[in-house]
């Protein structure tokens, strides 16, 4: 989840107009883009609503947050919030857009540290505090073993088959393996051409990838994800150059793969909970995800501003982070006190806050001591000083 997650800049910088081949569009200058902050908040809002109205933990009343099944408690409500999961797909079609747009015109040192410095501090938070609340009171959830936790610190728990300390961190190595094949367009300089080569190349890989059943293959290309990342990337290029056939075809493509990806976790999911669920409100809300995000890739978002949407936008990540299993923990304690819905809305109210106060007096400061340390390590890597001689 990212969900990426990442913030971005203030402002976009211009391609140097010479170097430039015909065929290549021109790209504006444009200003930041509020609406973005807006819609990560939406996203991560989505997943708060299926896990706290439309799952609940599981099936089993005692491993539920409601110690009753979901559709019980909210017997209308709870078909609806059985599908916002498609947050998740929301936040990586986010991150496909952002990633590009952050990374343009930087070094592959400066990617990395931009992705650590935003990835890692939020979480460490997120893995202590979510281990703390479970271990006080372990009243849906059990904590992990100490060495899990340790493990999971280093946001590589899955490639290892280690539990997560919440379940949402699955999203989070999926957006490594992104960051880590966007990497190789960085690395070679990202440019309009090498953008889109990536886009089609990944797309194919995909494909062959589904056919060949190879589980290595799979693991790496994410055929199952892929597409989503790929149809921000194409968006992003067309918000920065302008909208070409091929750019539309790229996300044409990219969203028909996705009716089938979404389909599949649909009917996973929902034998996994026990229910029937029809996969078209599924692909209805990805579908809208897609169409919001092409809107503001074309500028007719350019209307929505103000100052909260970047607030709400930072905020986003630690609320991702920490809200299933401290929510559900805070559901099971509290629920004879208030009604349901008036507990969601002190549940998610309350996590909006803790996001805050993450986000402001530890993220922020934490992020500013990591990236200094980080930017002397690559400047020392890039010119390293000769050792001193023994006299």
């Amino acid at each position: 989840m990212s969900n990426d997650l990442a913030s971005s800049p203030r402002r976009e910088v211009a391609p140097a107009p010479a170097p430039a081949p015909l065929s290549t569009p021109t790209a504006p200058r444009r200003p930041r883009l509020e609406a973005l902050d807006g819609l990560r908040l939406i996203a991560a809002l989505m997943v708060v609503f299926h896990h706290y109205v439309g799952f609940g933990g599981n099936a089993e009343a005692s491993k539920n947050a409601w110690a009753k099944p979901v559709d019980v408690v909210f017997p209308t409500a709870s078909w609806p919030a059985s599908y916002t999961w498609t947050g998740v797909e929301f936040f990586f079609i986010i991150s496909g857009f952002v990633i590009c747009m952050s990374s343009w015109g930087r070094s592959l040192g400066d990617f990395f540290m931009s992705r650590v410095v935003r990835l890692y501090p939020a979480y460490w938070f997120a893995v202590l505090a979510t281990t703390a609340v479970v271990t006080l009171w372990p009243v849906v959830l059990h904590p992990l073993a100490a060495k899990d936790v340790l493990l999971n610190l280093t946001m590589l728990q899955e490639p290892f088959r280690v539990g997560s300390v919440d379940a949402v961190y699955w999203t989070l190595w999926v957006e490594i393996r992104f960051y880590l094949l966007f990497a190789l367009v960085v690395w070679k300089g990202v440019t309009y051409r090498r953008v889109l080569l990536f886009c089609a190349l990944w797309t194919v890989a995909s494909v062959l990838v589904t056919a060949g059943r190879a589980p290595f293959a799979d693991y790496i290309i994410m055929p199952e994800y892929s597409p989503y990342f790929i149809a921000g990337v194409a968006m992003f290029l067309m918000h920065r150059f302008r909208p070409t056939l091929l750019l539309w075809g790229i996300v044409g493509i990219s969203w028909l793969f996705s009716v089938r990806q979404v389909s599949l976790y649909n009917d996973g999911l929902a034998a996994s909970l026990g229910r029937t669920m029809d996969s078209k409100p599924a692909i209805a809300l990805m579908t809208v995800g897609y169409v919001v995000m092409l809107l503001l890739a074309l500028g007719r978002l350019s209307w929505v501003r103000g100052r909260w949407l970047t607030v709400a936008g930072a905020t986003t990540y630690p609320l991702y982070l920490l809200h299933e299993h401290i929510g559900w923990t805070g559901i099971r304690l509290l629920r004879h006190h208030f009604s349901p819905w008036a507990l969601v809305t002190v549940m998610t109210l309350g996590m909006l806050l803790a996001a805050w106060l993450v986000h402001r007096f530890l993220e922020r400061p934490l992020s500013a001591l990591l990236k200094r340390g980080l930017k002397r390590a690559l400047d020392s890597a890039r010119h390293p000083s000769a050792p001193p001689t023994r006299g």
